[in-house]
């Protein structure tokens, strides 16, 4: 494929992207069908990427944005169910499919019908969880989507380079099958944790938040290439590098954070759009191979629909079959056995299994020769793989929201319960701004004289105490509390003193000191239990908005203009204990106008 032909498949497949997301379609299905139709225009050519590239450049990246986003700690309390699905019902879906299509093809070896189990065998979660989200499903549900989503594509690759090796030596042998698979799963998870701990500890030392956005973008390709030169699994390094640096990502800078949300975001769009495009266009092509080859049209169709039906039902069977399994702990998994899913949820779970970008790429890269032999029907395995991807999205995602509703399978006290954390949280923050504001206070008095020092923190510190109850108040009115009644330190009516630059410069510390504090309270409610990382995430973002509020404001410009921290638009000191990485926000321009005096 040239480059024009890319950058003309990649931009259409955008703007296919952008209208299904203005219309709320399934982009997935659309831009497969759109392609589909545009590959049986008259006279276009082939278009063909080398297989490595989905594999080694396409995947990686979608992985390590899709394991940012997910919680450590949700996963780790549902690692019983995730693992059951996303290790276990992998290698059962293989061996299944693999059976299947040994039964129709008796000639073709059991290596190389493993290699199509394991290139069908992992649902894709992006379309289920798109549409849950749209839907509200309960958060267990969401978490158990995306933490198998996370595995299943570790496990069904290291499976795939198994059964290659199988199909390359013509033998074999389950003991050195399970050697294999353990060093992969070793290897992968060593690297991609060592890796995360390494880049975590650069990224708190980095002040550019456009250089820790750049070695963001180049960590999945680290992580992925570094496992696979050591025999271990890239896609399990990537998901753990990825876990580590995205649960460690609320003590990083908050320009950081800010630049890296619409960026990857940006990058998942396009990728995505790029790989459902091009699974459309290769189709027909696909066709023609399976009539060109000695088995036919027919056979290949009937391998295909086998295939299909087995990749459908083994999930809903497996799923009810193992439900109970979920009230059992394993090692290191904290969630309570009430938490465990309903019948309603599971028949969802089991619903919710359309293969998406990883089926797809390893069949695009299911080689055309192994061992100096031709691949054993490699065309009709490939037809086989695109009919359970493209089947999967047409009959179970076109219904899965109709399943959802159905069912009656909703979050409806998520919601009051995630309010009700945060409005604990928010008073939290207040009673660590009052702290703040306590060891100002000494600071001031020396400054400023006791009087104007009084005034101005008590003018600020009640500014702060009557947004946060009055916040809390609305999130959680259940909530008995006092604060609003609380006298304050000095009585209405006092007045800020004259705002000169040293006074901004004061409060402008303050402010930066008061969001850090906030901040370190969020995480440390995270890391207690006591917030969710949606709802801690949710937060985390109105704090970092408002440390590039006032990394825009006159005082920081007013700052950066006397020369004063080495340049940046606070001092360093201020910067880091603030938790803000580079003081510059992520326009990394010039500041706007803003308001760093009023609280």
């Amino acid at each position: 494929m040239g480059r024009t032909e890319l950058f003309v498949l990649v931009a259409s497949a955008l703007a296919v992207a952008a209208l299904c997301r203005r219309r709320g379609l399934n982009a997935p299905l659309v831009l497969v069908a759109v392609a589909l139709a545009v590959s049986l225009v008259p006279g276009l050519p082939r278009l063909e990427l080398e297989p490595e590239v989905l594999l080694d450049l396409v995947l990686p990246p979608l992985l390590y944005s899709a394991a940012q986003a997910a919680s450590y700690r949700d996963l780790r309390a549902a690692v019983n169910p995730i693992a059951r699905l996303g290790v276990a019902l992998v290698v059962v879906t293989a061996l299944a499919v693999a059976g299947v299509v040994t039964l129709l093809e008796p000639g073709l070896p059991f290596a190389a019908a493993l290699v199509l189990g394991a290139v069908v065998a992992p649902p894709d979660a992006v379309s289920a969880a798109a549409v849950g989200r749209r839907l509200g499903l309960p958060r267990r549900v969401m978490t158990l989507l995306s933490g198998e989503s996370l595995i299943n594509d570790a496990t069904s690759l290291t499976l795939y380079s198994v059964a290659l090796a199988g199909v390359a030596t013509g033998a074999w042998a389950l003991g050195d099958a399970a050697g294999t698979f353990a060093l992969a799963v070793v290897g992968g998870v060593g690297v991609g944790l060592g890796l995360g701990v390494v880049l975590h500890a650069v990224r708190m030392r980095l002040d550019d938040p456009v250089v820790a956005s750049a070695v963001s973008l180049l960590t999945p390709f680290a992580a992925y290439w570094s496992a696979e030169a050591f025999g271990g699994s890239g896609v399990l390094a990537v998901v753990a590098a990825g876990l580590h640096l995205g649960h460690h990502a609320p003590r990083a800078g908050y320009a950081t954070r800010l630049y890296q949300e619409p960026l990857w975001s940006t990058v998942d769009l396009l990728l995505e759009s790029f790989t459902f495009a091009l699974i459309g266009l290769q189709l027909p092509w696909v066709v023609r191979d399976v009539v060109a080859s000695d088995e036919g049209l027919g056979h290949g169709v009937v391998v295909a629909l086998a295939t299909l039906a087995t990749a459908v039902l083994v999930r809903p069977l497996y799923v009810v079959a193992t439900r109970r399994v979920d009230h059992l702990r394993l090692p290191g998994s904290h969630r309570p056995a009430r938490d465990a899913l309903g019948a309603r949820e599971a028949a969802v779970v089991s619903w919710a299994g359309m293969r998406g970008v990883v089926t797809l790429a390893a069949a695009t890269a299911i080689p055309a020769e192994i061992g100096g032999e031709p691949f054993p029907e490699r065309a009709t395995l490939q037809l086989a793989a695109y009919t359970v991807a493209i089947g999967t999205l047409l009959a179970q995602g076109l219904t899965l929201p109709w399943v959802i509703r159905r069912l009656r399978v909703g979050a409806e006290g998520e919601a009051v319960a995630d309010d009700a954390q945060e409005a604990a949280a928010r008073l939290a923050e207040a009673d660590a701004v009052d702290a703040v504001l306590d060891r100002y206070r000494d600071r001031w008095a020396d400054e400023l004289g006791p009087q104007r020092a009084e005034e101005a923190l008590g003018r600020i510190g009640r500014s702060w105490r009557r947004r946060t109850v009055a916040a809390a108040q609305i999130l959680d009115p259940e909530r008995e509390d006092d604060e609003s009644a609380r006298p304050d330190a000095l009585g209405d009516g006092t007045t800020l003193p004259t705002m000169t630059r040293d006074h901004g410069r004061r409060v402008h510390a303050l402010r930066r000191e008061i969001v850090a504090a906030q901040r370190a309270v969020l995480v440390q409610r995270r890391d207690a239990g006591g917030l969710d990382e949606e709802v801690l995430r949710r937060m985390l973002r109105e704090l970092d908005l408002e440390d590039e509020a006032l990394s825009s404001s006159w005082v920081a410009r007013a700052l950066v203009d006397e020369g004063d921290g080495g340049g940046t638009s606070v001092p360093d000191a201020d910067a880091r204990r603030a938790g803000g990485g580079s003081p510059e926000g992520p326009t990394g321009r010039g500041s706007q106008p803003g308001d760093a005096t009023r609280p």
